[in-house]
């Protein structure tokens, strides 16, 4: 009898990321069980046009209510817990939550669980505009007594833009990474101990490989966590 967990996935925010979480998952349930095991995923993949339009609008709610939608259809296809794959998105947690009777694993919570394990105190955050410069990805750190800091409003654009523009299409820029580079730089020069990748893509620009500052990489965070769960 398989006592696999199976894993919702809401996706397409961007298919780069996604594509991430399916292959952390699938090649880490793998490793662990052996032979031919992989993960059981249901996966909805929205379309990240309608969503990216809907941030611009600032149309949270609307998104939320897609997201939602996009939540209680994988419960009722047999999902046993729910991730959203991408940080930017959870802006609309509560609405995703309360669409559902089945948990829903907050990234910021399984980030925030890594970063005190390492007894971090103080954490960069980079992200897309609304992820930097909002509180609803912050606070949850917060509470956890990890302060967070994050670039000037100048290099928050540029970061952000690269994301939209070149991550998310898999482009891929030495110019962009040493734009990051140089904010990471700068950011622990302000005083942070380690770096949160606090969007699903950027980690396809810049890893542990690429700095000696620690790395928080949230798309495998979450998928790890994932993981766990399933397996639990």
């Amino acid at each position: 009898m398989d006592t696999m967990k199976t894993i919702g996935i809401i996706g397409g925010m961007s298919p780069e990321s996604t594509e991430l979480y399916y292959k952390i998952i699938n090649k880490t349930i793998n490793q662990r069980l052996g032979s031919h095991h992989n993960a059981q995923i249901i996966l909805i993949s929205v379309n990240f046009e309608i969503i990216k339009q809907l941030q611009i609008n600032c149309n949270w709610q609307e998104a939320g209510v897609i997201l939602a939608d996009a939540a209680y259809r994988l419960q009722q296809a047999g999902a046993d817990f729910i991730l959203l794959a991408t940080n930017t998105m959870h802006k609309v947690a509560a609405q995703i939550e309360s669409a559902v009777t089945i948990p829903f694993i907050h990234l910021a919570d399984a980030t925030a669980s890594c970063i005190k394990k390492q007894n971090i105190k103080k954490i960069g955050l980079l992200g897309t505009y609304f992820t930097m410069s909002d509180d609803f990805y912050k606070e949850r750190l917060i509470k956890q007594n990890i302060s967070v800091i994050v670039p000037d409003e100048i290099t928050q654009t540029i970061i952000h833009n690269i994301i939209f523009d070149e991550l998310c299409l898999g482009k891929i820029e030495e110019s962009s990474r040493k734009i990051y580079l140089d904010c990471i730089d700068k950011l622990v020069r302000d005083g942070a101990e380690a770096i949160i990748l606090g969007c699903t893509e950027i980690t396809l620009l810049i890893d542990q490989s690429h700095t000696q500052v620690r790395l928080f990489d949230t798309t495998a965070i979450h998928a790890l966590c994932a993981v766990d769960l399933a397996l639990a």
